[in-house]
Order: structure tokens, then C-alpha cells, then sequence
């Protein structure tokens, strides 16, 4: 029910902005910029396949639209930050749901962005190493370049029919 709301809430606030009845100050038209350009990055997000179980990142709660943070940083390019939460502290697969996540929005995004990706705060117990893995950008790539691990990546990152 919330994603419809949400829904509904973008596509009324798209249509304000659109028509010019939301008009204003800059950084409110940025800032509604922003909020729609998180929207759509978790419309992205949410339908990755957990790489152990049949459920999505959404239907298990470890991705969520308030984990999505978008911020304009130059002409038509913005930096967008997301904070995952992983099932269980200790879960062993939380790099690979981390690199999921980035190879699907480096595919899939439209508009010209920098790409951060944690783990939330106090959620695993290696967060800090897990973090710097999948934001360093040879680490993902050698990563991909292992026939097994890109794969389950494709698995997890494939649309269902």
C-alpha cells in the first residue's frame, strides 16, 4: 500500500511541477528533482532477487525507499546513495546483494551519476570492510570477471518475465 501511495505522491508532485503550480524557489524545484530521481532509482533497487532466497531486496525489507538518497552535484548529474540493510548481522552474502545492487544501476540508470552504496549503520558486523569493497570500483570489476560470481549476479539482477 505505501508503494502506491509513493506512486501517487510522484506522479502528483511530477504533474504540479510539470504544469507550473509547484513553481517557487530553485531548491525547492531541485529538491522535488531529487525526490524523484530516488523514486526511480528504487524502482530499480526493489526487484533484485535475494541470491538465497526466492524474495526480492524489497519483499525481505533489506532495501526501502527511505534507503535511497539522491543530490544534485552538477548540470543534469546527481549522486546517489544507498544504505542497505542486511537480513541478519552476520550475513555472509552481504557483498554480493552490495554488488547486485551496483551492477544493476550502472545498467540501468538513465541519468549521469556517482554511485555510493553501504551497509546501514550498526547493521553487520563487517560493514566497514563490506562498504569499501563495493565502492572500490577494481574490486567490483575483478569481481565480474569471475564467471561464477557474475552468474548469480545476473540471476539477482535479472527482471522476471
Amino acid at each position: 500500500m505505501s508503494l502506491v501511495t509513493g506512486l501517487l505522491s510522484h506522479t502528483l508532485g511530477r504533474v504540479l511541477w510539470l504544469s507550473g503550480l509547484r513553481s517557487g524557489y530553485h531548491a525547492q524545484g531541485s529538491q522535488a528533482m531529487e525526490q524523484d530521481k530516488a523514486l526511480e532509482v528504487y524502482d530499480i533497487i526493489r526487484t533484485i532477487r535475494d541470491p538465497e532466497k526466492p524474495n526480492t531486496l524489497e519483499e525481505l525489507e533489506v532495501v526501502t525507499e527511505n534507503c535511497v538518497e539522491v543530490h544534485e552535484i552538477g548540470d543534469d548529474e546527481y549522486l546517489v546513495i544507498i544504505r542497505f540493510t542486511p537480513t541478519v548481522p552476520h550475513c555472509s552474502l552481504a557483498t554480493l546483494i552490495g554488488l547486485c545492487l551496483r551492477i544493476k544501476l550502472q545498467r540501468c540508470l538513465p541519468f549521469k551519476h556517482k554511485l555510493e552504496i553501504y551497509i546501514s549503520e550498526g547493521t553487520h558486523t563487517t560493514e566497514e570492510d563490506i562498504n569499501k569493497q563495493i565502492n572500490d570500483k577494481e574490486r567490483v570489476a575483478a569481481a565480474m570477471e569471475n564467471p561464477n560470481l557474475r552468474e548469480i549476479v545476473e540471476q539477482c539482477v535479472t527482471e522476471p518475465d
